[in-house]
């Protein structure tokens, strides 16, 4: 594989991006023939499941080949074809084909759109066919970002921590402590200003082409809804604030023109330029910074994300769902939970810069022991790991979650330009939002 073969599938499985031992995994799922004829196999007859995944081929084509390989030889009654879909054809393909009835018997999909899948009921219900002894194996928060009205609809799969990577040389030439990094909104406000003064260069480029801005509401103790996500549940005071903090150190000149207009691909370009001082990211950019700006990636330490007044930390998830048209559920989930069980994952997560789902892979000393000599990427590896424990998927899925985000982040956009006030921002989102609710 090439470097630059790396770096692309980096970038796109954070953009998708975001246990038990590796064996059978008879024992790991629930069977109701009476009630689930559906997912019940022909004990002799082998049967043919079908896999896709978003974008993992041909870089991951060794990896995804021989964990099938090994599924198929421990269950001879199952066989498993691959079809790798390209991330921009996904969430088309797999609408037209859940619409056909041609749906596939298991999908690649992140929370947010296969939650798109649940609210049209087309999912199994994975509480009801993982046993619990199974399910407590993964991290509760991300099993629980798989929910949606009351039904757990995918089993997580790999996941992408954001930390904060910081260039030391910009802090010592601002005065800071290249020890210390930002760890809350008023640190990072306080250090942005000091890095301006006396450098002239950004400290931070929030990344709003995202979910960010809605995570960072929720880590600053901010609902979005009500419980039934009926009615939203943000046009509050403390929503107000939020949305005045980016206004003031926008109209400060305290981040970059760019950010309402440009996304995070902006952020990691002006990071390895050596004009912003903070990366607020997934470990794995630090890949490309290390290709294209070797003096920057040596400059770099990291530290925990910023987290808001909660101290909550995000962490995104991708997962494997079965539809509900699938002829043989049961084999279909018992491959999804092989295929994130703890070795599988620790594999995978040595081959690219993501986290398990899984609690116990942690243990495996390649998330928490450093090698000789570490460099900055092995380092921030080790940061990313430790704070899994306490992330946890910030905005769960929700309906009509685009417009939802759109909604909100272009009423911050325009308290931000100085087209309304933070107050009517806030009263116009909430009025958005409450609009797609309704729905």
């Amino acid at each position: 594989m090439t470097r630059n073969k790396m770096m692309l599938a980096l970038v796109l499985m954070v953009a998708m991006i975001v246990t038990a031992a590796c064996g059978g995994a008879n024992s790991n799922t629930k069977s109701d023939a009476n009630n689930n004829a559906a997912a019940t196999d022909a004990p002799k007859d082998p049967v043919t499941i079908e896999f896709w995944t978003m974008q993992l081929s041909p870089t991951f084509d060794d990896y995804i080949k021989n964990v099938i390989s090994n599924f198929e030889k421990e269950n001879a009654d199952i066989k498993v074809k691959w079809v790798d879909i390209p991330w921009g054809d996904m969430e088309k393909k797999i609408l037209a084909s859940v619409a056909s009835k041609t749906a596939p018997d298991v999908a690649n999909l992140n929370p947010q759109f296969a939650s798109k899948l649940a609210e049209l009921d087309a999912l199994v219900n994975m509480d009801e066919m993982v046993d619990k002894a199974t399910i407590d194996t993964y991290f509760e928060g991300v099993w629980k970002s798989n929910t949606f009205n009351g039904k757990t609809f995918g089993i997580p799969w790999y996941l992408s921590s954001e930390i904060t990577m910081y260039n030391t040389d910009i802090f010592k030439a601002a005065g800071l402590d290249p020890e210390k990094a930002p760890a809350t909104y008023e640190e990072l406000a306080q250090v942005a200003k000091t890095i301006k003064e006396k450098t002239g260069k950004y400290a931070w480029f929030p990344n709003m082409d995202g979910s960010k801005v809605l995570e960072g509401m929720v880590s600053d103790g901010i609902q979005l809804t009500d419980a039934d996500m009926k009615k939203s549940a943000f046009n509050t005071p403390e929503a107000v604030a939020f949305f005045q903090y980016y206004t003031d150190l926008y109209k400060q000149d305290l981040i970059p023109r760019e950010v309402v207009t440009e996304g995070h691909s902006k952020a990691i370009d002006m990071y390895q330029a050596g004009s912003l001082a903070i990366l607020a990211s997934g470990p794995q950019f630090l890949n490309k910074v290390q290709e294209n700006a070797p003096d920057v990636l040596k400059a770099t330490k990291s530290a925990p994300s910023v987290a808001g007044k909660t101290g909550k930390k995000n962490v995104a998830a991708m997962n494997l769902v079965v539809p509900k048209q699938s002829k043989h559920q049961e084999a279909a989930v018992k491959f999804s939970v092989y295929m994130t069980n703890a070795e599988n994952q620790v594999t995978f997560d040595k081959i690219v810069p993501i986290l398990p789902s899984i609690e116990t892979a942690l243990e495996d000393p390649y998330f928490n022991t450093l090698p000789e000599s570490p460099t900055p990427i092995d380092r921030a590896r080790i940061v990313s790991a430790a704070q899994l424990k306490d992330s946890e998927v910030l905005v769960p899925p929700m309906k009509n979650y685009d417009e939802i985000k759109k909604a909100i982040v272009e009423e911050l956009q325009a308290a931000m330009l100085g087209k309304k006030s933070a107050e009517d921002a806030v009263k116009q989102a909430a009025a958005r939002v409450d609009a797609e609710l309704a729905k």
